[in-house]
C-alpha cells in the first residue's frame, strides 16, 4: 500500500512475528516510565495529556487490595479506548492469565445487546460508569447474578438502583471506584453489601495509594473535618504532557 502520513497500523491478527527478532530490544523502560498518554479534559474544557507511568497499571491490577483477578476471569473491554477504566479491562486479565473479552459499541449502548454478549461469553469482570449502570441495571439482572466483580463508578451512584440490584441480581462483589485519570482508574473503592441513609461512600484507597484530607495550608485535617482530597501513591501521573506550569501546580510533592 502506498505509504500516508500519520500513524502506522498494525494488524495485529495478521502479524507474522517469526519475521521479528527475538532478543530483547534494550530498551531504557522501568516503572517509572511512561506507558501511555490518556487525554482527559476535567473541567476546564482543554485537552490535557495524563503521562502513566507502568508502575501505576500494575499497582491498579495486581495486589490491589480491592479485587483477586486471576487467570479464570472473562473482563470485558467495554469502555472506549479514550476512556481510563479500559486500563483496568486490557491490563486486569493480560497480567492475570487471564480472557479479554472485546464488546462491540453497538452491543454496549443496547441493553439487550449487553446483557446477551455478557452472557454468552461467560463475562467474570465488569466496569460500567455510573450514567450507563443506573440507565440498564434492571435489564441486566440476569447477566449481573453471573459477575465475580461488578465495578461502578465514575459518577454518584444511586442507592436506589444499587438496592435493587443487590437484593435482585448480585454479583459475588459489587463495588463503587474512585478516582481521576491523574490517579490512574482507581483510588479509592468501596465495597457495597447493603445501602444505607445517605450516599454511597467512596471508601478507602486501594493498595500502594494513600488519601489525605487536607486544609487550606495543606495540612492534616482530624477525621470528621471537611477538607479537600490529595491522592498519592504509585497511581499518580508523571504529570502533564508539555505542560510544565500546570504539573508543578496539580502535581505535588508529598510531604507525608
Amino acid at each position: 500500500q502506498p505509504e500516508v502520513a500519520g500513524p502506522r497500523r498494525v494488524e495485529l491478527d495478521r502479524l507474522d512475528l517469526s519475521t521479528y527478532a527475538a532478543a530483547p530490544l534494550g530498551l531504557a523502560v522501568d516503572a517509572g516510565s511512561a506507558a501511555y498518554i490518556m487525554y482527559t479534559s476535567g473541567s476546564t474544557g482543554t485537552p490535557k495529556g495524563v503521562q502513566v507511568p507502568h508502575r501505576a497499571i500494575v499497582r491498579l491490577v495486581i495486589n490491589n487490595g480491592f479485587a483477586d483477578f486471576n487467570h479464570q476471569d472473562r473482563v470485558a473491554f467495554a469502555s472506549n479506548p479514550a476512556f481510563d477504566a479500559s486500563t483496568l479491562e486490557v491490563w486486569a486479565p493480560l497480567l492475570n492469565g487471564g480472557a479479554v473479552v472485546v464488546i462491540d459499541q453497538d452491543q454496549v449502548l443496547s441493553r439487550q445487546g449487553l446483557r446477551e454478549v455478557l452472557l454468552d461469553q461467560g463475562v467474570t469482570v465488569l466496569w460500567l460508569t455510573a450514567g450507563l449502570f443506573h440507565q440498564f441495571a434492571d435489564d441486566l439482572l440476569p447477566a449481573l447474578r453471573g459477575l465475580r466483580y461488578l465495578m461502578v463508578g465514575g459518577d454518584v451512584l444511586d442507592p436506589a438502583v444499587i438496592a435493587r440490584v443487590l437484593r435482585d441480581g448480585a454479583p459475588q462483589h459489587l463495588l463503587n471506584g474512585y478516582g481521576p485519570t491523574e490517579a490512574t482508574t482507581f483510588s479509592t473503592t468501596h465495597e457495597i453489601t447493603a445501602v444505607g441513609e445517605g450516599s454511597i461512600p467512596i471508601g478507602k484507597p486501594i493498595g500502594n495509594s494513600r488519601c489525605y484530607v487536607l486544609d487550606a495550608r495543606q495540612q492534616l485535617l482530624p477525621v470528621g473535618a471537611v477538607g479537600e482530597l490529595y491522592i498519592a501513591g504509585d497511581g499518580v501521573a508523571l504529570g502533564y504532557l508539555g505542560q510544565p506550569e500546570l504539573t508543578a501546580e496539580r502535581f505535588l510533592p508529598d510531604p507525608f
